[in-house]
């Protein structure tokens, strides 16, 4: 029997996609080696991050969220994402409906789900990289020096760490200029 291009398309097309196992935990949120067990208390965080000369980061995800799936399968695997997060970042994940009890920087303490609601977070994941200093008073989204509000690509992930981490922010170029600038030497002319 003679397999035409046709068939064989058909066959490959028909196959399982297979990607990346990412382990999830038992409320169905990706486990990454990267991702650290805290109490959740934001000011907490923020000294321990300092104390290991790391930045602090807030990653809102939820069970079932396929964009969350495509970060940790496809983007937060990448060696060289994959590498900053675990070592220049402590990143500490919030389940936008879960039910731990958590504290803002200002002191207010509320279950996760709640404080993603106060937080005004709508979609999954949404980021925040914060300052090595925060305000007294100050809630979380106020304190942000940045923030991705949903999934990205490697590029863009990859220039938002490294822009965080020589702080951008406190300069003139913008994310998006230094994003721009960035890509031209990153990628193939």
């Amino acid at each position: 029997m003679k397999l035409t291009k046709w068939m064989i398309a058909a066959a490959v097309a028909l196959m399982p996609m297979t990607a990346p196992a990412v382990e999830l935990d038992a409320d169905g949120l990706h486990q990454a080696p990267w991702i650290m067990e805290t109490f959740r208390d934001l000011r907490e965080d923020l000294d321990e991050a300092n104390a290991m000369g790391k930045r602090l980061v807030v990653m809102i995800e939820q069970r079932g969220c396929i964009y969350c799936t495509q970060m940790h399968e496809e983007v937060y695997v990448i060696p060289e994402i994959e590498q900053m997060l675990s070592e220049d970042f402590f990143v500490v994940r919030v389940n936008m409906y879960g039910s731990t009890e958590m504290v803002d920087f200002d002191g207010t303490a509320l279950l996760e789900g709640d404080m993603v609601r106060r937080w005004r977070v709508m979609f999954t994941p949404t980021t925040f990289f914060f300052p090595q200093e925060v305000p007294e008073e100050t809630s979380a989204p106020d304190a942000a020096v940045a923030m991705i509000p949903g999934a990205f690509g490697r590029w863009t992930t990859f220039n938002m760490l490294n822009w965080v981490l020589e702080k951008g922010y406190e300069g003139e170029e913008g994310f998006q200029a230094y994003h721009a600038r960035m890509l031209r030497d990153q990628l193939p002319q």
